[in-house]
Order: structure tokens, then C-alpha cells, then sequence
């Protein structure tokens, strides 16, 4: 299966294409954009991890799309739906995530193409619980206030210790959670 386009207002989110690696190479490697992930990554880390988003098609009927902007082409970042393989409280779950080339910030594209990511999610997919869920580290507040445009809630008592970053400074994480039922009325 490959990733349906998902046009919105401003944007193509799409299927990844090998001329997107570089961009995407780009932007994971750089300090800003990482700053709440462990470490940057290489080129060869970047290209594993697109291959593995396209690979969740197959496997699991969802993955990760690449997000292109209409008005210039460039390849901008990336939404993601996935199953965490690790084990927490509220898995199995789906998460949606994404990541956006820093000179991209502030413009609203991530909370744009997310959104049309979970519009598709919820209108194509079963799911665990039958919501969605998305985390990042307490101190990430820009992506914390993405889930919150979208209209993701948080319960402090939801947040976890990330199983596979046990010892890290940022392992403390927020979950957000986006029931079906809400997201069709809101």
C-alpha cells in the first residue's frame, strides 16, 4: 500500500519520494529541530527511518507521509501515524508525530498537515481505544501546543518515563489523547 495524498490549503502531504531524502537529512540533523530527540541524525539514519515509514504501508495499513508545500515544491517534513513497539500503560495505541525543517516553524503547517493526517485516520482506520494519542518530552512546548490546536487533550496523569530513553534528561514525556467520537463533533 503507498500513503494516499491528502491535499490541504497550503500543502501536499504525500507519499515519500527518494528526491525527498536529502531535505529530510537536513532538517534531522539539525540541533533546533532534535533538540528533544537524544540525538541528531545521520544521513544514513534519516534514509533508514523514511524507508521504515514507507515499510508501515505494508505492514500496518498507515505510516508516514511526506509534506510538501504547495507554493514552493520543497519537501518540508514529514507526519507520521505508527504503533509503538515498546509497552506502556496505553499501548497498543497510534500515535501521530511529525517533524518540520526549522525555517518552517511558526507558519502552521505542522498543526495543517496533522490535521489532515487525523482526518484520515479517523475516518480509514480501526483503532486501539479508538483514538489517537501523541507524546513528546515535557519541555518540547511547540509541539505540545501542535496537539493542542489540534484539540488533543492532556491529563498530567497520563504522562510516562519513555521506556527506551530510560536515563536521558527529557525521558519524562506528555501523552495527548484524541478520541474518535470528539474529533467527529468538535
Amino acid at each position: 500500500m503507498i500513503a494516499p495524498t491528502l491535499p490541504t490549503p497550503r500543502l501536499v502531504v504525500r507519499a515519500w519520494q527518494d528526491a525527498d531524502k536529502p531535505a529530510y537529512a537536513a532538517l534531522n540533523a539539525d540541533p533546533e529541530v532534535m533538540a528533544h530527540f537524544p540525538s541528531t541524525l545521520t544521513a544514513e539514519q534519516s534514509d533508514e527511518m523514511v524507508d521504515r515509514l514507507v515499510h508501515l504501508w505494508t505492514e500496518h495499513g498507515f505510516g508516514g507521509w511526506a509534506v510538501e508545500r504547495l507554493d514552493t515544491g520543497e519537501c518540508i517534513g514529514m507526519v507520521m501515524l505508527t504503533s509503538p513497539s515498546w509497552d506502556a500503560w496505553f499501548t497498543p495505541c497510534v500515535e501521530v508525530g511529525w517533524r518540520f525543517a526549522k525555517d518552517q516553524w511558526g507558519h502552521g503547517f505542522a498543526p495543517e498537515a496533522a490535521h489532515a493526517v487525523v482526518d484520515w485516520a479517523f475516518a480509514t482506520q480501526e483503532l486501539p481505544d479508538d483514538q489517537l494519542v501523541s507524546f513528546t518530552t515535557v519541555q518540547n512546548t511547540a509541539s505540545r501546543r501542535v496537539m493542542e490546536k489540534l484539540g488533543f487533550t492532556h491529563d498530567p496523569d497520563d504522562d510516562f518515563d519513555h521506556p527506551l530513553l530510560e536515563g536521558w534528561v527529557e525521558a519524562r514525556h506528555v501523552l495527548y489523547r484524541m478520541p474518535r467520537d470528539r474529533w467527529l463533533t468538535r
